[in-house]
């Protein structure tokens, strides 16, 4: 009996080792088989050297956290000497029109990754008390940008100020300027629109359309009415064309970028000298908005403000017609000087 056992003791032992040199055997082959395996297809190499793809995450998250502090101005001077980040003076400015579309087309263009915006108007050059605090004041006012980034401003103020081409131009003579336009008699409707509404939130009165657009006394169009001097574009421009060559100036068909963008986006990164990067897949319609929105990424995209798109009050059909037959002969003279012809009645 005792010797049954002892028998059959040896044999589990001999069944375990043989399992464990086994084992240890595998091991041994495993670890030089990954030895010589390693030289042809190293975990490191697939992402640079060790640690690599640690530090480019903990750098791309430290660049976002940064140009945060920059927008709310938090950020120190050693941090923006080291990034390399300047507040370049606009080498493009959109001049107008007012009610043309300059804010969509700022927003356009900020969607060209060389293409820097400064978020609000700065009224530099029409405004007599901002301008009278000099080109590093308005340099300031610049967002931070990299060096071979565009910087544009806008500020549709600029089209209509008499002494404003001039003050450009002694800033910049070579500076790039964009004139966006839309049908006259509508911006001049539009135009009135948006100083309807504002007169509504504070509960004030105002004149109709017709009333200011008409000269009462001798029924013909009021030429001293703000809204419809403005559509005179050709006007205002041959006082531009006093300092600045036609070919420094592009015009951007205003209602073409509210049903077709992308089109008149591409002219623009042309004139521009930027290279193609604004594409269909930045610019997606939406549906309850009845406007084309922006796609920045995946992740991030913007509509414009709300008050984009108002609904203009009915105009007396015979004001629109008189209108119309007004501003044909300057919206001629207009495509001639600029080359660019426009479907306008």
């Amino acid at each position: 009996m005792l010797f049954k056992q002892q028998a059959l003791l040896r044999q589990k032992l001999f069944v375990l080792g043989s399992l464990a040199i086994g084992s240890l055997l595998y091991l041994v082959a495993r670890v030089g088989s990954l030895d010589r395996l390693q030289p042809l297809c190293p975990i490191d190499g697939r992402f640079g050297p060790r640690g690599q793809d640690e530090i480019q995450l903990r750098a791309l998250q430290f660049k976002r956290g940064l140009l945060h502090e920059f927008r709310k101005g938090n950020a120190t001077k050693e941090q923006i000497r080291l990034h390399n980040l300047v507040q370049q003076l606009p080498k493009a400015i959109i001049i107008g029109v007012r009610k043309g579309g300059t804010r969509a087309l700022l927003e356009m263009l900020n969607l060209h990754p060389a293409v820097v915006k400064a978020s609000q108007e700065i009224h530099f050059f029409d405004n007599d008390e901002n301008y009278a605090k000099g080109i590093e004041w308005y340099r300031k006012k610049m967002p931070f940008s990299y060096p071979h980034q565009i910087t544009i401003e806008k500020s549709p103020a600029y089209f209509i100020t008499e002494e404003v081409p001039e003050r450009i131009y002694k800033m910049n003579s070579s500076v790039k300027l964009l004139i966006i336009v839309r049908e006259p008699t509508t911006r001049a409707i539009s135009d009135y629109t948006q100083v309807l509404e504002g007169k509504e939130r504070k509960n004030k009165t105002y004149y109709k359309f017709e009333k200011l657009a008409i000269d009462p006394n001798t029924c013909e169009v009021n030429t001293k009415y703000k809204a419809v001097r403005t559509s005179i574009y050709t006007k205002h421009l041959e006082r531009w064309l006093k300092y600045f060559p036609v070919e420094q100036f592009h015009i951007v068909d205003g209602d073409r970028l509210i049903t077709e963008p992308l089109p008149e986006l591409q002219l623009v990164e042309k004139f521009l000298n930027l290279p193609p990067r604004i594409s269909q897949y930045n610019l997606y319609f939406n549906a309850t908005r009845g406007f084309y929105c922006l796609r920045f990424n995946i992740v991030f995209n913007k509509c414009l403000a709300g008050s984009k798109g108002r609904i203009h009050p009915e105009v007396d059909t015979s004001v629109i017609t008189k209108l119309r037959k007004f501003f044909h002969p300057f919206n001629q003279k207009f495509y001639q000087i600029t080359g660019r012809t426009f479907n306008w009645p």
